[in-house]
C-alpha cells in the first residue's frame, strides 16, 4: 500500500496514522465518498491531488486489546484492500 500511495501521490508515509486534522471547508471540499476501509486513504489522496500540505508525526499510543475489525478477518481484510484498491485507482482530482 505505501509503495503504490508513494506512486500515486509522491508522499512517503509509513501509516495512515491515527489522526488527520483539517479545516472543515477544506474537507468537504475534498468530496470523499468511500465510507469504510478507503476512507483515511481517499482523504490522503484527495489532500495530496489538492495540494496540501501533508506531514507525518510519531505519537504514543497503546498497543491494541482485541481483534481488528479489519485485519483480524478475511472479510474485513478483502473489503479493505477491495475499497482502498478503488481509492488508488481514481484518477487524479484537478
Amino acid at each position: 500500500l505505501s509503495l503504490l500511495l508513494r506512486r500515486r501521490t509522491g508522499l512517503r508515509l509509513r501509516d495512515l496514522g491515527p489522526l488527520r486534522a483539517a479545516r472543515r471547508e477544506e474537507l468537504l471540499a475534498l468530496d470523499l465518498t468511500d465510507r469504510r476501509s478507503g476512507y483515511p486513504l481517499q482523504m490522503v489522496v484527495r489532500a495530496a491531488d489538492a495540494g496540501w500540505r501533508i506531514t507525518e508525526h510519531d505519537v504514543p499510543y497503546t498497543p491494541r486489546t482485541g481483534a481488528s475489525k479489519v485485519t483480524g478477518t478475511w472479510r474485513g481484510t478483502y473489503q479493505a484492500v477491495r475499497d482502498m484498491s478503488r481509492v488508488l485507482q481514481e484518477p487524479p482530482a484537478r
